[in-house]
């Protein structure tokens, strides 16, 4: 082995190791401490890493030595512990959510959600506009909306009659843009005060009813903004044990700032009993837009048992650190939520 080699063995050791314990140590649940939590969210980087570090340690030279051996059982054990985590997010796993053609169900049951975290400092609202109306979905989500933003947005009022609008200052203003009307529109706080969500009741052109919650927890990371550091989220386990009291057809909407394999978005999907569109058909990651390298989702769609999935999609970047996430469903009459 050469001095050059020596060093890139070494350095491999440390970052494979680095890795693996990164890798064990994201494992902790229940805890409040924000780094543990943070550990969640690039989890696919982390796996493409560890897998550079496996193929680089086969290809260099070495003896095999206990030691080695050890690192090679450590770097194939943390592989599997990220590639079980992310697999039902992959599109060789099960859907969850059944996907159905357009032809097979009528369009007045049919409806489409666009959502879109703004980014409280981007300027680029007509670039969303843009795409809003190509999309032409049913309803438009935005999330980080300030007072600004809710004017750039007013032109959507021709297409858009109904809506709720909560804009602030502190990045977790929203506001709801509809092309058919919201019953009982209602703004809550399930955490922090000035961080709202909504719940409304949505009626479809085939009469059926059901409700519609927009969310946007506090994220778990230090932020000028507000955050959860030293508490746990409990926004989301709020959201979700309303909607199991409920009981009626559900479609949650949102940013939530944490990723779908967390422990916390997992407990939601439990208590309420909803299904995430995403698993089964690809990660949609859609956040960072500004980085090629980390990128994780966070903004979800889940639904009861009575939807099933036209379409999935990531949109093109508008500036913003998020990339906008449609999703197309169809309301399947007769199916009952369990």
């Amino acid at each position: 082995m050469t001095t050059l080699q020596r060093a890139l063995f070494y350095l491999l050791l440390l970052a494979g190791g680095l890795l693996s314990a990164l890798t064990w140590t994201s494992l902790i649940n229940n805890s409040s401490l924000w780094f543990l939590q943070v550990l969640n969210f690039p989890r696919l980087a982390m796996l493409l890493a560890l897998m550079s570090c496996l193929l680089l340690f086969l290809l260099l030279p070495h003896g095999w030595t206990r030691a080695t051996w050890l690192f090679l059982a450590s770097l194939l054990l943390s592989i599997g512990i990220q590639a079980y985590i992310l697999f039902p997010y992959s599109s060789l796993a099960p859907t969850v959510v059944e996907t159905v053609s357009k032809a097979a169900v009528s369009q007045q049951a049919t409806f489409s959600i666009l959502v879109a975290n703004v980014w409280i400092d981007n300027r680029h609202a007509q670039e969303l506009l843009s795409i809003i109306a190509t999309k032409q979905p049913t309803f438009v989500l935005t999330m980080e909306v300030n007072q600004w933003w809710v004017h750039q947005l007013d032109g959507l009022g021709k297409e858009y009659p109904y809506c709720i609008k909560y804009p602030t200052r502190n990045a977790y203003g929203m506001a709801l843009y509809a092309k058919l009307p919201l019953d009982k529109p209602t703004i809550r706080f399930l955490h922090h005060r000035q961080v709202p969500s909504f719940t409304t009741t949505i009626t479809l052109p085939n009469k059926r009813q059901f409700q519609l919650w927009t969310l946007h927890p506090v994220a778990p990371f230090p932020s000028q903004y507000p955050t959860n550091i030293g508490g746990k989220e409990v926004a989301l386990l709020r959201a979700g044990r309303l909607i199991a009291q409920q009981a009626q057809p559900t479609v949650v909407a949102g940013d939530f700032n944490d990723v779908g394999w967390s422990p916390n978005t997992t407990q939601f999907a439990a208590i309420s009993g909803l299904r995430d569109v995403r698993r089964g058909r690809g990660m949609y990651s859609t956040f960072d837009a500004r980085s090629l390298l980390l990128r994780w989702p966070l903004d979800y769609v889940f639904v009861s048992s009575q939807f099933k999935v036209l379409a999935v999609e990531r949109l093109a970047a508008f500036g913003s650190d998020h990339f906008p996430y449609y999703v197309a469903l169809a309301y399947q009459p007769g199916l009952v939520r369990h």
